[in-house]
């Protein structure tokens, strides 16, 4: 049953991307279409009330326009962490934040990564949560969705568009709706959603308890369909009020996969090749289907060291797990959540088979199984062309890509967008080993503890945001160093692909003869499926070794 469930669970889900990615093409699309009527008065209103122009930009500005945005908005942010204490809505009398933690909350929530080195309800107060973290939660995915619609205009030769338009496009049209109707569904099936922060319960033992609420219901629908993944409480979305049922996990799987695993059929319209659009999500889905798969065996098969004591493990290993979802639902939403980079956890990391454990890293390591919204499906098309140049000097012809030559300028992009990704998890993990200040913070010395470095690095440059807890990562050399990761792992990448796709805008296209290289056929697919693991395994697997299956090959 537990495995059906699973089945079930993506079955559901497959079901309704194709239809929400063609949606979101027709949101994004130059000319008016019947959603004009229920959104366009709501967008004319905002960009009278800001001046804001929606004229056609050059990537240059849109990169400008992004850059610019979403720095304004950090310091926003930042100081109302800082200040949280002297600010109203604050019924718990929580104090400002440290000057670090501040800093790196600010950085985690504005790059989609939403990494928390605080507890929820015990380190934001509801002004925080509500105007500071809300607000995030929208822009954030909302400017990853800009970009990346705007990427995919670039690589099909047209406009670039306009930031600011796409970007209140992201969020009138796609985020707020879906966000409403699922807060909706939450606080009927058991989620509070109220002002009334405190309310106290007389225990069994007859000792008082103080319980906190608030506005869960409305947080947990854009904290999964935006890729967050921060959660009201600290242990997340173990907690019975962010996930109080079976039926609340089976939404959250859904809403983290809406976005971005839509995308390659918002793609597929756009550029008018629906089929290479259909390779790309197939291609993604095989992989994520194949980690999927060797987790759930993984995890039944329970922890070696206590099978041999006689321990009954039939429900397999259920160690931070909660017994209300089972293991099953554990895993798949383990790596659902590092796939789709959203960060958000209903079973504790830290406690996964070091094979589970290894392959949600390479989840955040390779950042291409769907990926966050936006960024992750950018990151799809860098791979997508990176397999294109491989096949063409393999064939000894120019490599071209949706009848655009790829050529050198393109390549050494793609080249630096390629290396930056390793470079920040490898190269941060290497300074916080060495270290004392980074090294003091882990909590097993073996390979375990090397596990938790990577995954923390891994996480912060992927801007996933989930954690193997046991590091002790509330300090401020973690608070800075992986604030830097986040925020360079973040924008780097969307600077330079846009740099790409304005090339690539630009050129005339290559009419199509016999001897081109077809990108939307199968071949392609299982070409760029083998790119991702040669790529992948030549840049972190010695990291691997040395921590995820060392831990393995201990335990047996």
């Amino acid at each position: 049953m537990a495995i059906l469930s699973v089945l079930f669970t993506l079955i559901f889900v497959g079901v309704m991307l194709k239809p929400f990615g063609l949606y979101m093409a027709t949101v994004f699309e130059s000319r008016p279409t019947k959603w004009d009527k229920i959104f366009l008065p709501f967008e004319k209103v905002f960009y009278k009330v800001t001046g804001l122009k929606t004229e056609q930009q050059t990537w240059g500005s849109y990169v400008i326009a992004l850059l610019l945005t979403n720095t304004v908005m950090i310091l926003i942010v930042y100081t109302i962490f800082r200040l949280q204490g002297v600010l109203p809505l604050n019924p718990t009398k929580i104090v400002g934040m440290d000057p670090t933690l501040a800093f790196n909350t600010a950085i985690s929530f504005m790059t989609n990564t939403n990494l928390q080195h605080y507890s929820g309800e015990s380190g934001l107060s509801l002004l925080s949560q509500m105007i500071g973290i809300l607000f995030m939660m929208f822009a954030a995915p909302a400017t990853a969705l800009a970009v990346a619609i705007a990427f995919i205009r670039g690589l099909g030769g047209k406009p670039i568009g306009n930031f600011f338009q796409d970007f209140v496009r992201a969020i009138v049209r796609v985020l707020l709706p879906v966000s409403f109707l699922f807060g909706v569904i939450f606080v009927a099936l058991g989620m509070p959603q109220t002002l009334d922060v405190i309310v106290t319960a007389n225990t069994l033992s007859g000792e008082e308890q103080t319980i906190l609420r608030g506005p869960v219901g409305s947080f947990l629908s854009i904290k999964e369909f935006g890729n967050n993944g921060g959660g009201f409480y600290g242990v997340n979305s173990a907690h019975p009020f962010e996930n109080p049922n079976g039926l609340t996990n089976l939404l959250h799987v859904l809403l983290m996969f809406l976005l971005p695993a839509s995308l390659p059929f918002t793609y597929g319209k756009m550029v008018g090749n629906k089929k290479q659009g259909n390779v790309l999500f197939a291609s993604m889905a095989t992989i994520f289907v194949l980690f999927t798969t060797i987790s759930l065996f993984s995890e039944f098969q329970g922890n070696p060291v206590l099978n041999e004591t006689g321990i009954e493990h039939s429900e397999g290993s259920m160690e931070g797990k909660e017994v209300r979802l089972g293991t099953a639902q554990s895993t798949l939403y383990a790596l659902t959540t590092t796939a789709t980079e959203t960060g958000a956890v209903n079973t504790m990391h830290d406690t996964l088979t070091p094979i589970t454990g290894m392959l949600a890293l390479g989840n955040m390591m390779l950042n291409t199984v769907f990926g966050g919204v936006g960024a992750g499906f950018m990151n799809v098309l860098l791979y997508a062309m990176i397999a294109v140049f491989i096949s063409g000097l393999m064939v000894g012809r120019t490599p071209e890509f949706l009848g655009k030559k790829i050529e050198g300028k393109e390549m050494k992009l793609l080249a630096l967008t390629l290396l930056i990704h390793p470079f920040l998890i490898l190269g941060a993990s290497a300074l916080a080993i060495y270290t004392p200040l980074g090294s003091d913070g882990i909590s097993n010395p073996g390979f375990h503890g090397l596990s938790q470095v990577f995954y923390e690095y891994s996480s912060s440059a992927g801007n996933n945001g989930s954690g193997f807890e046991g590091l002790g990562d509330a300090t401020p050399f973690w608070n800075i160093s992986t604030g830097i990761v986040m925020f360079i792992g973040r924008f780097f990448s969307m600077v330079t692909l846009m740099a790409v796709a304005g090339s690539l805008a630009s050129k005339k296209i290559v009419p199509t003869t016999k001897g081109s290289f077809r990108t939307d056929q199968p071949l392609f697919g299982g070409i760029l499926v083998g790119t991702i693991f040669i790529v992948g395994a030549l840049t972190f697997f010695p990291g691997l070794v040395l921590g995820p299956v060392a831990e393995y090959l201990i335990l047996k």
